[in-house]
């Protein structure tokens, strides 16, 4: 499958986001900052407002094609896996269930196997960064999918500034454990708090994203504000979001779905329609807003990943 990559500069607006959306951002990013109208995700912080107008770099992923269109953004934030507001999909999005949500103050701590371990204010753990906007495909495990033009930047900028030991090997992520903020906490659906995990040359693939925005707008509670992470050619449960905790090991984390159910969520969980999940097909999907369903893509279409499991059975490291 031929997929284009192009550089900044030959990506139209119209390609990105919704042209109206794409045209008022600004203004309405202007008008959150000035009014906060953001509440609900806390107020832009300096660096995510400096992208969002116009400093930063805009970037569409080396997945994202011109017959690839962004899905609208009010399926984005209206339909969602987030199981620390609820189990269904409009749950994140109740504002009865997520008007608890705070995003400020925010702080993430760098653990581990790192020379430089650290906790940082958001602010302080973005500042360094160039924020980019990047369009990436995305499948959900149940079948579903979307298209989701994200600002971020990449993980292995940060990766880098913390300067790994040798005997890392595998990164571990941490969602916010507060049952006052996701009340769905309050249920033993997972053991919480949320975790997740990445290898170290997973997290360290250009594709991999720290985002924390959509449509050049500041995430939403219900899309894992105000920091998530984006692994485009996964199954869209391995995107932990509300990031408080990062941590380096040697040996693999344990996860959230993994240890829920070892035998439906396995540590990798790369997008792989030859291998079902034990309840449903994985061979097609529905994108969100398309009656038919389409094919399945190894890898979501992302094959520049592939060489990252040569020599390894993806039948069984699923």
């Amino acid at each position: 499958m031929l997929i284009r990559s192009r550089k900044a500069s030959d990506v139209r607006a119209s390609e990105v986001t919704d042209e109206s959306l794409y045209l008022n951002r600004r203004q309405f990013l202007g008008a959150a900052g000035a009014l906060g109208l953001a509440a609900a995700a806390g107020a832009a912080t300096p660096a995510l407002a400096r992208a969002a107008t116009g400093s930063g770099r805009r970037q569409a992923g080396t997945g994202a094609r011109p017959d690839d269109p962004a899905t609208p953004y009010e399926a984005i934030i209206s339909y969602n896996n987030f199981y620390e507001f609820g189990t269904d999909k409009s749950d994140p999005s109740d504002p009865e269930l997520n008007k608890g949500f705070r995003a400020k103050p925010w702080s993430v701590r760098v653990e581990g196997l790192v020379s430089k371990p650290a906790t940082y204010a958001l602010d302080d753990f973005l500042k360094p960064h160039k924020l980019e906007e990047r369009i990436y495909r995305h499948r959900c495990v149940e079948g579903w999918s979307m298209v989701i033009p994200w600002l971020g930047f990449p993980m292995r900028d940060l990766i880098s500034r913390v300067q790994p030991l040798g005997s890392a090997k595998y990164v571990e992520f941490t969602t916010l454990y507060d049952a006052e903020m996701f009340p769905g906490q309050r249920r033993s659906v997972l053991d919480w708090p949320y975790t997740e995990g990445l290898r170290l040359d997973e997290a360290m693939h250009p594709l991999t994203l720290f985002a924390v925005g959509i449509y050049g707008r500041m995430l939403l509670p219900q899309n894992g504000a105000p920091l998530r992470h984006v692994v485009p050619w996964k199954y869209g449960f391995k995107g932990c979001k509300s990031i408080v905790k990062i941590r380096f090991t040697e040996s693999p984390p344990d996860t959230a779905w993994n240890k829920a159910a070892a035998h439906e969520y396995g540590f990798y969980s790369n997008v792989n329609p030859t291998v079902d999940h034990p309840r449903w097909s994985q061979a097609k999907e529905r994108r969100i807003g398309e009656f038919l369903r389409r094919p399945t893509l190894m890898f979501n279409g992302y094959d520049e990943v592939a060489s990252l499991y040569a020599g390894m059975d993806l039948r069984k490291n699923y």
